[in-house]
């Protein structure tokens, strides 16, 4: 009964993300010409279980935009399907995923039969912030097939919708001012935090050798340039993600000349 509802808390969570970005979304799709719409595939189970007294049964949804922009929503696709792909050749479309999945549940229900497990698979690819040159969209994996909990795995998808071409920290960063945009960002990170510049971090955190670093994960807001950290990444899982924004003004002298980090927003 607890997984079902921590299955129901995270989509009411998402649920209520994503009604709170459509507004956003619309005024930018507006102002930038990049329309889009979102459409899903869903496919359940046939094989139901009883958990206390709710009857339940697997199911996976994969939720994610359109654009009238064919190499963005190729590009999108790849993201997702490589990671299913490296088990599964076969999978080749959303609707691969969603049935690999159900396949995958099928067969552990059918070696046992009193389980009171209900697997779920969700993956949500959103949109979060748009510019005439740049787009940024977070892509929610979600799943549960067995364990203490869910597991839930965020990462951000760069695009630059002129180009044609994913957007890399190294377009945006030269590598020789890496360590000042670490610097700065530790400094962002300790304030948040509430730790002070000498506190150590090692035991508290899960940085190697107990030295702050940046994640790959990254995407760029309307307040700066914004890293993330997944659970389980830097923290226990229970303290759940962690973000560290660094403010445009901070990135003056960091940042790359005529990029969308020195440029308006």
């Amino acid at each position: 009964m607890k997984k079902l509802a921590l299955f129901f808390v995270f989509i009411c969570i998402l649920a209520a993300c994503r009604n709170d970005k459509s507004k956003t979304e619309t005024s930018e799709t507006r102002v930038d010409s990049l329309t889009y719409d979102y459409d899903s595939v869903k496919v359940y189970s046939k094989n139901i279980v009883k958990i206390d007294s709710v009857t339940d049964t697997a199911k996976a949804l994969i939720q994610y935009p359109i654009f009238k922009n064919e190499e963005l929503n190729k590009y999108i696709q790849r993201q997702i399907l490589n990671y299913f792909s490296e088990e599964d050749k076969a999978v080749i479309a959303y609707q691969d995923i969603a049935k690999s999945f159900i396949t995958g549940y099928d067969s552990f229900y059918n070696k046992n039969k009193d389980t009171q497990q209900a697997w779920f698979l969700n993956i949500d690819v959103h949109v979060i912030h748009q510019t005439a040159n740049y787009i940024a969209l977070e892509y929610i994996h979600s799943d549960y097939s067995g364990g203490a909990h869910p597991n839930t795995n965020f990462s951000f998808i760069n695009y630059n919708p002129k180009t044609n071409q994913p957007l890399t920290l190294d377009s945006l960063i030269d590598k020789g001012n890496k360590a000042k945009l670490t610097s700065v960002a530790e400094g962002i990170f300790r304030k948040d935090e509430k730790l002070s510049s000498t506190e150590p971090l090692a035991g508290k955190y899960f940085f190697s050798d107990g030295k702050f670093t940046l994640p790959d994960n990254f995407y760029v807001s309307n307040k700066g340039l914004v890293f993330f950290y997944n659970p389980y990444e830097i923290k226990a899982y229970a303290f759940g993600t962690t973000e560290i924004t660094i403010p445009f003004a901070a990135l003056k002298q960091i940042a790359k000349p005529n990029t969308i980090l020195t440029t308006t927003n």
